[in-house]
């Protein structure tokens, strides 16, 4: 038995990713679209499974959900339609040099 990371288009617009064991994945979709639990989708409903992947071990499926949990709205979206280059190009934009001043040379105090 394996996991799932789905992740769904809510009635507001706003995406809701999360996991679910077992392999079949229709019967989580089900009970968030009865509002079966009070969570985030309750009061967003009605939702659109827009992805999901299977993963053999649920270590697996509960790391990528919380990395995914991360990324930008736009990364999100290209995960969605499978845009694997757009999914690439959001990685690289996140890395590399902080905007930060801290590439300044550090001030020194001068005695009088």
């Amino acid at each position: 038995m394996g996991a799932f990371v789905y992740m769904l288009r809510c009635a507001d617009g706003s995406f809701y990713v999360g996991s679910a064991t077992g392999d079949d994945l229709s019967k989580r979709i089900a009970e968030h679209q009865t509002g079966a639990y009070p969570g985030y989708t309750f009061t967003r409903r009605p939702v659109t499974l827009i992805w999901s992947e299977h993963f053999d071990r649920i270590t697996d499926a509960i790391a990528a959900e919380r990395q995914i949990k991360g990324w930008s709205r736009a990364k999100k979206e290209a995960l969605a339609r499978g845009d694997w280059d757009s999914v690439k190009a959001f990685a690289k934009r996140r890395g590399g040099k902080p905007k930060t001043s801290s590439s300044r040379a550090p001030q020194t105090e001068t005695s009088s």
